[in-house]
């Protein structure tokens, strides 16, 4: 009788941690045909249905669960002994997961990742963009990527270039056809480009100046699920867009865009690496991180 093998278990972890067959199948980077059969070849092995499957739902069966309380913390085991067996490496490889919101990963895309890969070609890098905060331990990740007062506390933090900071832009033609909002209450009366969260619910622009903070609900002609498409409807003089500096920096010092309430857009928070403790970090992890402290160093991050 065959044994399951790492990769049928490790395929049934990746679908408790995702919640489903497609993002299983996604992390682990092969078809959901595949991982299907996988999974069913495994329980054929095991004489017992460990998932309930539906067109919309997977869940675990009583056996499953037992099955993962069981697996997982081996599991475990096994990882740790990899990972100890990696870090005797010389040459850094393998690969790197990492969880980033999608103007983080923009912002450190070329900097650092790209940096990174000229200088270790063996490492791949899987960069996953996604507006959710997630648990980078229990969904897979080596590393996470988000604003600094966002990183768990039992995380070990390590920032990533000096505070950023929102800025309020329109074209030039907007505010000569509608004014400029000279205090955040103004942008009632005009066409502001709404932005979704991942939750569903529309953002509301943040707002701050001497001690006193504003949420405004704006209104606006579209409302978009990912941050950056506002630039591009800003550009094309729809309405005012509510957006990371970083967006829009070259744009606004081309003169294609303006900023207004400048002054009430103060400092936030600067972007961190974040990653948890490990006994036997590989090769190519320790490099991730001395690149990483370098470029925070270069680029005005503190340790």
């Amino acid at each position: 009788m065959s044994r399951p093998s790492l990769v049928e278990l490790d395929a049934v972890l990746a679908i408790v941690r995702r919640g489903s067959f497609r993002g299983a199948a996604l992390e682990l980077e092969m078809s959901t045909t595949a991982l299907s059969n996988a999974i069913g070849k495994l329980e054929r092995q095991l004489g017992v249905r460990l998932f309930h499957r539906t067109t919309r739902s997977v869940s675990l069966t009583d056996a499953g669960r037992n099955f993962v309380g069981q697996v997982g913390p081996a599991m475990q085991d096994i990882h740790d002994a990899i990972h100890a067996a990696q870090s005797q490496q010389e040459t850094p490889s393998g690969t790197l997961r990492i969880n980033a919101f999608a103007t983080a990963a923009r912002e450190i895309l070329s900097p650092l990742i790209f940096e990174f890969l000229r200088a270790y070609p063996q490492v791949h890098i899987d960069l996953v963009t996604e507006g959710r905060l997630v648990d980078v331990v229990a969904e897979g990740f080596d590393f996470g990527i988000r604003a600094g007062d966002l990183v768990p506390s039992d995380m070990i933090a390590l920032p990533l270039g000096p505070p950023r900071r929102n800025v309020v832009v329109a074209s030039p033609a907007y505010f000569q056809a509608h004014g400029k909002p000279l205090v955040p209450p103004d942008l009632l009366r005009h066409a502001c480009l709404k932005v979704r969260l991942p939750n569903g619910a529309p953002y509301r622009w943040q707002f701050a100046k001497d001690g006193q903070s504003l949420q405004i609900d704006v209104v606006g002609p579209i409302t978009l699920d990912e941050a950056s498409l506002s630039r591009r409807a800003a550009l094309a003089g729809i309405g005012i867009c509510y957006t990371m500096e970083s967006e829009v920096k070259e744009d606004v010092e081309a003169g294609r865009l303006e900023a207004v309430l400048e002054d009430w857009t103060p400092p936030l928070a600067p972007l961190s690496l974040y990653y948890p403790g490990r006994r036997h970090p590989s090769a190519a992890f320790k490099a991730f991180v001395d690149l990483a402290r370098a470029f925070s160093k270069r680029s005005g991050g503190r340790r």
